[in-house]
């Protein structure tokens, strides 16, 4: 899977179906939006709480785009961050103690 292709795609797309691709508080709010829908799919435990997944990547995606980050390096290097990281874990709590 290529990340970086994906979200070109996904924001091809967008201007395609003529989607927003210019305002940033949008993305936002919409991206909250799928969040919750996958949430209530969860808690309700729809049938369709995979599709509610995607649908948070594919708005994660779009925005990166709009924003001009790849997100797919993005994500390696916060996955290489956080591997790093030391936890303590303090009454059932895990607390960073180093990066």
């Amino acid at each position: 899977m290529d990340l970086k292709q994906i979200q070109k795609d996904i924001w091809q797309n967008k201007i395609n179906k003529g989607f927003n691709t210019t305002n940033v508080e949008k993305e936002f709010c919409l991206l909250y939006g799928e969040v919750a829908e996958a949430f209530d799919a969860y808690r309700k435990k729809k049938d369709d709480l995979n599709e509610e997944l995607a649908d948070i990547a594919i708005y994660l995606m779009g925005l990166s785009e709009m924003l001009g980050f790849d997100l797919e390096a993005e994500i390696i290097k916060k996955i290489s961050k956080n591997a790093k990281r030391v936890y303590k874990n303090v009454d059932g709590v895990n607390i960073r103690i180093s990066d």
